[in-house]
């Protein structure tokens, strides 16, 4: 069988979704890893341009149209959940989980050393590219036709977020709401236990960029972690510190 050769064509890109760009320009740009565009570059082509500031753009635009839906169709939820439920819908996964549904890596012009470490199937690379593609779409044809491609993708993720309710844990719903600062580091340090093997207590801080901003302690150490990332979800005002046991999404 002979193997796939990438990037796939453009109108194979356009039929998956559903949108054929009048300036093709601005889909290659939006299909340009940084890596393709140094190399274009080192070989005396200074066209060729990454689509970080596409990137950069459509995080806007997507954050618009999300922000919009869950106004106008969640009108019973007050501003902590939907700010919850938009940075749950627009972050790292859920965009990998809207490109990769189209192949999105597929289409991407990578440099060969990213092409060597798989950078064409990195979880990064391809969110990235879907806040490249609306920035494209919305430049192309404007913000009616960004929200044409985005808001499926969204309003069924959003659906999902609102039907799991309370089954949602702390610890994911942080790590959802610092997704939308890229770069921070969250991690769980344990630092301390105490009691008897049968009757442990440990004890457990959540630190963003190395600061503390939780702290929790339970009989085991997810329930720790959990507590600990209750206590920052209150920080942040994600949940108000009267309901931080309950930490589900009332849509009702």
């Amino acid at each position: 069988m002979k193997k796939e050769e990438y990037p796939l064509p453009l109108e194979l890109l356009e039929e998956r979704i559903g949108y054929t760009f009048k300036n093709k320009k601005l889909a290659q740009t939006a299909l340009t890893h940084s890596s393709y565009a140094n190399e274009m570059r080192a070989r005396g082509n200074t066209d060729t341009v990454c689509y970080e500031r596409l990137e950069f753009l459509g995080d806007s635009v997507l954050s618009i149209i999300t922000s919009d839906y869950l106004f106008e169709e969640y009108n019973r939820l007050a501003e902590g959940d939907l700010t919850k439920i938009r940075a749950a819908s627009v972050c790292e996964g859920a965009l990998y989980e809207y490109s990769a549904s189209f192949e999105a890596g597929k289409f991407l012009l990578i440099g060969h050393g990213e092409e060597l470490t798989n950078g064409r199937n990195r979880r990064s690379v391809i969110a990235d590219v879907f806040e490249a593609l609306l920035a494209a779409i919305y430049l192309d044809g404007g913000y009616n036709c960004a929200k044409s491609f985005a808001l499926p993708y969204v309003a069924k993720k959003i659906e999902e977020l609102t039907r799991r309710g309370g089954s949602e844990d702390c610890k994911t719903m942080l790590q959802q709401f610092v997704q939308q600062n890229r770069g921070d580091i969250l991690e769980y340090v344990m630092v301390g236990e105490e009691g008897p093997p049968h009757d442990k207590s440990f004890f457990f801080e959540v630190r963003l960029n190395n600061n503390c901003i939780g702290k929790g302690s339970g009989g085991t150490k997810r329930e720790a972690e959990q507590q600990a990332a209750r206590m920052a979800l209150v920080l942040f005002g994600v949940i108000p510190e009267s309901k931080a046991d309950d930490n589900s999404i009332n849509t009702k």
